[in-house]
């Protein structure tokens, strides 16, 4: 726990820097890094794919589409690219068969380019014109989701929620993560109206906190499920205490993109 909590207290403000202050191309590439390093993550370690060029070219898929996120998702470029990604990981089959299956194949394109699309989310909402704004509700939700599930479900967790998935998750700690963030989504409307002149639809952060948390818990159970099928414990050691990239974007990778979608179709701060 006190690794956690140092790794915690020293990344945060870091990552606050990026989000909040650093050109906005900066977040991007660093995201798009992490986004390669996350694919690597569950690609090879958890033993999903060990073809070492299959991996490398899932992982440069996942730069890429953190790139092209910034540049608004550049249709033609985008296309281009996933032709060039497609022709590569085939002709990996096509010259051995054997050892590079079509699932294989499959699993790279989820881990090259649909993981990193929906977390790609983040950069997009920082784009929009509220995004130094916008960007921090994914991590406002996904962080009190977590942090109200697991206080909660520590002092009153008796009904476990999936317990081969996740054994600790408590259906009891969904309802106090639930509650953390729409109280917190409301604290956070209050924020943008008193402190910076935002017109805030208060219903909508409510709504933000109810869905985005759902799919908090529905992002972590589809990573938690990964790992039982694989056998691992953590995606990696990126983070003391914490494990690896995916460990700690795994419900971000459902929250950011319904997020992205709820930003567009109804604005909480305008």
């Amino acid at each position: 726990m006190k690794t956690r909590v140092i790794a915690a207290v020293i990344l945060v403000p870091i990552l606050l820097a990026i989000v909040l202050a650093a050109p906005k191309i900066v977040f991007a590439i660093v995201f798009g890094l992490l986004l390669a390093l996350g694919v690597y993550e569950l690609l090879y370690r958890t033993g999903l794919v060990v073809h070492i060029r299959l991996v490398i070219y899932s992982s440069l898929m996942g730069f890429a589409a953190a790139i092209w996120s910034y540049f608004g998702a550049v249709e033609s470029y985008a296309l281009i690219g996933v032709l060039v990604f497609w022709i590569l990981l085939f002709s990996e089959m096509m010259a051995d068969h054997v050892k590079v299956s079509v699932e294989m194949l499959g699993l790279c394109f989820l881990g090259g380019c649909v993981v990193p699309y929906l977390l790609s989310a983040l950069i997009r909402i920082l784009n929009m014109t509220t995004g130094r704004f916008m960007i921090l509700v994914p991590f406002v939700i996904a962080f009190l989701n977590d942090a109200g599930a697991y206080f909660v479900g520590l002092r009153f967790g008796k009904h476990k929620l999936a317990p081969v998935v996740s054994p600790h998750k408590t259906i009891e700690g969904v309802f106090g993560g639930v509650a953390s963030a729409m109280v917190g989504m409301v604290l956070y409307a209050l924020i943008l109206d008193l402190a910076f002149s935002f017109r805030v639809n208060y219903g909508y952060a409510v709504l933000y906190g109810l869905l985005g948390s759902a799919a908090g818990v529905f992002g972590d159970l589809s990573y938690s499920v990964i790992k039982r099928q694989t056998g691992i414990k953590d995606y990696g050691y990126l983070i003391p205490g914490h494990g690896g990239f995916l460990d700690r974007f795994d419900s971000i990778t459902i929250v950011a993109p319904l997020m992205e979608a709820l930003i567009l179709l109804m604005p909480m701060a305008v």
